[in-house]
């Protein structure tokens, strides 16, 4: 499927001169993360592929761009109360560090089954954790709760301008470094990222093909996509923790539209091979939510030889002594 393309209508949320404001403020702050490659994979796909490695940004994932740039502009007075949000468990590791960095207090909502590997992190850079049962209430009940009780400002960790500006810095690094693609594969939990990278890619490669990919068993991104109707899911029993959010958002889901020209879905077998794959042939450390366009790369999404293809690999927080159990 291809998206209308061409002028930017006015009432989008997001522009590139917001992510060039973004990169400006991460510039002494954000690792800028290494691109690697691998004569397997372009042997694989007949391609020359680019990995954006965001599992070496700060906090292990790229997260930590759209938090810093968020927490960045909050007014004296609103850094002075602090912050709340809700995560699995980057953006919480990304506002605790952020939230570190200004010296300000942060609280963070977590589910009591997040990975303990992100748990000990979030807890560790100075965060407050609240947990909750998944089964028992939504992290959007209990923000509310929480924010009736806490005079606090709340951000999102996708549905927040500043949180995609942040984020669309990932894909113009990329680009800017390996130069125009003709595709970029990004994985796609609420859109913030595929929003961001989208915005980006339009502006430094008009003609790359920007493709989300999410898990099959969370895949209201994609039916949201092509039905142009805003679809939900509830608690996805994904190993992709990351891509567990109930739809996309208010920003981004427009945003997606606007932008993006395809939507895929991907396996659960198909995100733990890609993984493995990552592990195996890069020598790199990424969790299943990291995996998720790679999984939609190796699975055929885009078959077109000596194409240019950019794939990000969003984060390396992954529990390895758990999948040994």
């Amino acid at each position: 499927m291809t998206n209308t393309q061409g002028t930017i209508p006015a009432h989008l949320p997001v522009s590139y001169a917001d992510i060039e404001a973004a990169a400006r403020r991460l510039s002494d702050r954000a690792n800028r993360t290494p691109v690697m490659t691998s004569s397997t994979v372009d042997k694989l796909t007949q391609a020359r592929v680019f990995f954006k490695c965001e599992n070496f940004q700060r906090t292990g994932s790229f997260k930590f761009r759209g938090a810093y740039n968020a927490i960045a502009q909050l007014s004296p007075e609103q850094k002075e109360a602090g912050v709340l949000a809700y995560s699995s468990g980057n953006h919480a590791q990304a506002i605790a560090l952020a939230g570190h960095l200004f010296d300000i207090k942060t609280a963070i909502a977590m589910p009591d089954d997040a990975p303990a590997v992100k748990k000990t992190a979030t807890r560790e850079y100075g965060a407050e954790i609240i947990f909750y049962n998944r089964k028992e209430t939504t992290r959007e009940k209990l923000l509310e709760k929480l924010v009736a009780k806490r005079d606090r400002t709340v951000i999102h960790p996708f549905d927040n301008q500043q949180v995609i500006a942040g984020q669309g810095t990932a894909a113009k690094e990329l680009i800017e470094e390996v130069g125009e693609l003709d595709y970029l594969l990004v994985c796609c939990g609420g859109g913030g990222l595929l929003s961001g990278s989208a915005i980006a890619a339009n502006t430094l490669a008009p003609k790359c093909r920007v493709i989300g990919a999410e898990p099959e068993r969370a895949d209201d991104a994609t039916r949201s996509f092509y039905s142009k109707t805003l679809q939900t899911v509830h608690n996805p029993d994904t190993i992709a923790d990351g891509a567990r959010t109930p739809s996309l958002g208010q920003f981004t889901f427009p945003l997606v539209l606007h932008y993006v020209r395809d939507m895929v879905t991907v396996s659960e077998e198909a995100i733990v091979n890609a993984m493995f794959f990552l592990w195996e042939r890069l020598k790199i450390v990424v969790e299943p939510t990291g995996a998720l366009a790679t999984a939609a790369l190796l699975q055929g999404a885009v078959r077109a030889p000596d194409a240019r293809i950019g794939v990000i690999v969003t984060g390396g927080n992954v529990d390895i002594r758990g999948f040994w159990e």
